[in-house]
This record gives structure tokens, C-alpha cells and sequence, in this order.
């Protein structure tokens, strides 16, 4: 039986020092971009009219997604650290940096829905979506994607100390940038107290994320299931997630995703032929909602043009080409190693 890691060992060093320096620092790269590519403009919150609000993004979005996947890489921890780091980034970027978490009348939209609690000042059924949206596609699905597309380097760090540091404070001059955009145009600051809840969930969310414990591998003889099957469920599980909202039966539904999920993942991953065919069917499943959702959520924020239209389409079939380079890299490695 083939290790997980059998094909992704790590270069010797002969073969590192001959990578190039762009070689070496293209997932990196890849990540920095991808992250706020299918957070914003693929879910159509951005429209492709603002490329220049791009950059300015990745400083957070990218910024925040290395950092979370060189601290698991680096440390030997697996995808359960990686969803516990990224719902912490989830958590802080609409409580800390945009402050739309509290902030009802966020760009102009009225999030007092039934689920709104005037004693915390959030919306239930917006937290959800905002934290877990960015948790799942703002940074987790990014991080799949890139990594399916360096098979080799999967497990492996992409960036020196010096990268580290450099990625660290743009990912801080990212969110200051974000914050003061949110305080001078919002005209919004929430309070001593949420602030300083939103820091302790978050601080609590990293404490659980270096505390968790890899998944143990071939804990079940039982096979993993089709990729197709994953696949499906994990399109219509997030489909269901990304359409409902707005009041208590449909939060619970919503929880209730999230546990049957991540239970259902979590059997999966630990049968012994779980591998790069299921994480590709997991991510390309999940990725393929915000493919369809782009255009219900540019309609929602007003990008109806023909020019806005024309960006949804590009950025989905982006998208596409994404996972069919994945499929095509995960068939390659395959044919090799049957050989």
C-alpha cells in the first residue's frame, strides 16, 4: 500500500538548488493572487471593473492564506489545523479588519434579519456566512487547489524565514488597509467588548488549531468512498450552505451542514485509500458553488452590467481551467507511478 506522502517526497537538495528562484516561489505566488480571486471576484462580490482592488486584497486575503499554510507545513500538522486557522482568519477579517460582522448597514445593505441580536449586535445567519464562507473558500479552497498543482511540494514549506517575515507584514499592512477603509467609509467602529471577544475567539481558534491532532491514516480497512460521490455531496452540501440565510430554521440547517460535514470528512480521510482523487473531488465540489453562486451574489450587490457579467464568466471558467489543470497534474502523477 502507497504512503499518502509517497509521491510528494520532499526535493533533495541538489534538485532544490536547481529549482529557479520563480520556480521555488510559484505556489506562493499562486496562493497570494488565487485566495482573494475566489473569495471576492469569483463570488462576484468584486466586479472584474475594480482589477486594481486586486493587489490591495491579496495583501490580506493571499497574506493571510500563506501564512496559515507555511505554519501547518512547517510544523507537520494537517488539514484540521488548516480549517481551525482558516476560520480563525474567517472570524477576524469581518470583526477586526471590515468590521461587517457588527455593522448592519454594511455598504449600504440592511443585515437586521430575524436572526439579528441586538445584545451582540451581529446577525446569526450573516456571521455564518461571512466566517465560514471566508473559512471555506476565501483560504481553505485556495490552499487545495495550489497544492494539487505542486504535487511535490505539497507538504513542504514555499518560503524561506525571510518570506515568512516579508508575507507576515503584508498580511498586517493588508488588514490596516482594510480597517482604515472600513472606518473612513463606513463611518463604523464597534465596541471595546466585541472587539475584544472577536480576539479571544480568535486567539482561542489558533490555540485549538496547533492543539488538534493530525488524523490518524488507515484508521478504517474500509474503502474511502467513490470521488464522484464525494464530489457531489460536497457541491450540493455547499450549494445548500451558500443559498440559505436569513432566519433560524435555516442557521440550523446551516450548523447542521457544517457537523454533518465535517464528521463525514473526517471518516473519510481516515480510511487507508484516501487520497489525492478525494481531496480533488472535496475541493472541486466546493469551489464549483461559488462558480454558479458568483452570479447570484453579483446580482445581490448590484453587478448587473454587461461588463460585470462578462467578469462572472471569465472568473468561472477560470475556475474550471483550475481544476481541469488539477485533474490533468493528478492523471499525470498517477500514470508515473503505475508505470
Amino acid at each position: 500500500m502507497k504512503n499518502e506522502h509517497s509521491s510528494e517526497m520532499l526535493p533533495v537538495n541538489g534538485e532544490n538548488r536547481r529549482r529557479s528562484f520563480w520556480s521555488r516561489i510559484a505556489p506562493a505566488l499562486g496562493l497570494f493572487f488565487l485566495a482573494p480571486l475566489v473569495g471576492e471576484y469569483l463570488l462576484g462580490n468584486i466586479s472584474i471593473k475594480e482589477p486594481g482592488a486586486l493587489p490591495l486584497l491579496s495583501l490580506m486575503y493571499g497574506g493571510g492564506a500563506l501564512l496559515i499554510r507555511e505554519a501547518v507545513r512547517r510544523t507537520g500538522r494537517g488539514w484540521p489545523t488548516i480549517l481551525l486557522l482558516a476560520l480563525a482568519y474567517g472570524v477576524a477579517e469581518p470583526a477586526l479588519f471590515d468590521h461587517s460582522l457588527f455593522n448592519a448597514s454594511f455598504e449600504g445593505h440592511d443585515f437586521r434579519d430575524a436572526t439579528y441580536l441586538p445584545a451582540l449586535g451581529i446577525s446569526v445567519s450573516n456571521a455564518l456566512a461571512f466566517c465560514v464562507g471566508h473559512a471555506v473558500w476565501s483560504i481553505s479552497v485556495p490552499i487545495a487547489i495550489v497544492e494539487m498543482l505542486v504535487p511535490d511540494r505539497r507538504t513542504t514549506p514555499w518560503l524561506g524565514r525571510i518570506g515568512l517575515a516579508v508575507t507576515g507584514v503584508l498580511y498586517l499592512l493588508g488588514g490596516a488597509i482594510v480597517f482604515l477603509w472600513a472606518v473612513n467609509s463606513q463611518r463604523f467602529l464597534p465596541s471595546v467588548p466585541q472587539f475584544a471577544v472577536s480576539i479571544a475567539v480568535v486567539l482561542g481558534l489558533i490555540g485549538a488549531a496547533f492543539a488538534v491532532r493530525r488524523l490518524p491514516r488507515g484508521a478504517s480497512d474500509r474503502p474511502g468512498p467513490n470521488p464522484w460521490l464525494i464530489g457531489v455531496t460536497a457541491f450540493f452540501a455547499s450549494s445548500l450552505f451558500f443559498l440559505l440565510g436569513g432566519n433560524w430554521l435555516h442557521v440550523a440547517v446551516k450548523i447542521g451542514l457544517i457537523a454533518v460535514m465535517a464528521i463525514a470528512v473526517a471518516r473519510w480521510s481516515g480510511r487507508a485509500d484516501w487520497g489525492t482523487r478525494h481531496r480533488f473531488a472535496l475541493t472541486g465540489g466546493t469551489l464549483l458553488t461559488y462558480v454558479w453562486g458568483g452570479f447570484v451574489c453579483a446580482t445581490f450587490v448590484g453587478n448587473t452590467g454587461p461588463i460585470n457579467r462578462i467578469g462572472n464568466v471569465i472568473f468561472s471558467l477560470g475556475a474550471i481551467v483550475l481544476l481541469m489543470l488539477a485533474a490533468r497534474k493528478i492523471r499525470r502523477i498517477e500514470s508515473q507511478e503505475s508505470v
